[in-house]
């Protein structure tokens, strides 16, 4: 009798132990899949606000470029009143060589793509704001190989606030690249716009005048 009692004992011992662990492996199951979600919303909502950022900066670039096209409309719409705030360049000179690039503004609409708040030197090429603050800079870089060209990197630099590189395939016909960064300027700060070259240099790529481009913003 009192064996038989000890063996229901433990058998009732031996399954709460296994409810327990059981309990247990859910609990950690559980927490496992709280951690994975808040992993994922957290990386979701990093993507959205990445995704924010870009989108906002890709509207600011479009705004600049879109001058160069449009007309005015409306008192508030005149050229000055659009541009001040901006400041858009393209190439003039196809050639890759170790360099200062040589940019001049768009005409359109009986203005400049040049704003007030800045002042562009025509034969030094050299862009410089007229007031300080927070500026979006943007560089554009469109190159056409033309016959039997080499592999090698181009290297841009605006001043020392952006540098862009464009890796160049002999097997291509075209590379483009877009580079861009945000950056505090000074009223005396000039961005200059050199390009380096290989010491073996680039045979037969050249520089696209249309798509190769400069522009700034003034953020605030």
């Amino acid at each position: 009798m009192c064996a038989l009692l000890g063996r229901e004992y433990k058998d009732m011992d031996i399954e709460r132990h296994e409810k327990r662990d059981h309990s247990r492996g859910r609990v950690r199951c559980l927490d496992a899949c709280i951690v994975v979600s808040i992993i994922v919303l957290y990386a979701v909502l990093g993507a959205v606000v990445a995704l924010s950022v870009l989108m906002k900066l890709q509207s600011k670039e479009n705004q600049v470029y879109q001058f160069g096209t449009e007309e005015p409309q409306g008192p508030t719409s005149s050229p000055a009143y659009k541009m001040q705030n901006f400041a858009f360049l393209e190439a003039i000179s196809s050639e890759l060589v170790n360099s200062t690039i040589k940019w001049e503004p768009v005409n359109y609409s009986g203005g400049q793509t040049v704003g007030s708040n800045y002042h562009f030197h025509p034969d030094q090429h050299w862009l410089r704001p007229t007031r300080a603050g927070s500026y979006f800079i943007y560089l554009n870089l469109n190159l056409t190989c033309t016959y039997k060209c080499s592999t090698g990197v181009l290297s841009v630099h605006v001043g020392d606030m952006l540098s862009c590189q464009v890796e160049l395939l002999a097997e291509s016909k075209q590379e483009s690249k877009r580079c861009w960064t945000v950056q505090w300027l000074d009223s005396e700060k000039k961005l200059l716009t050199q390009m380096n070259v290989p010491k073996e240099g680039l045979e037969n790529w050249k520089l696209e005048l249309y798509g190769s481009n400069l522009g700034v913003f003034h953020v605030d």
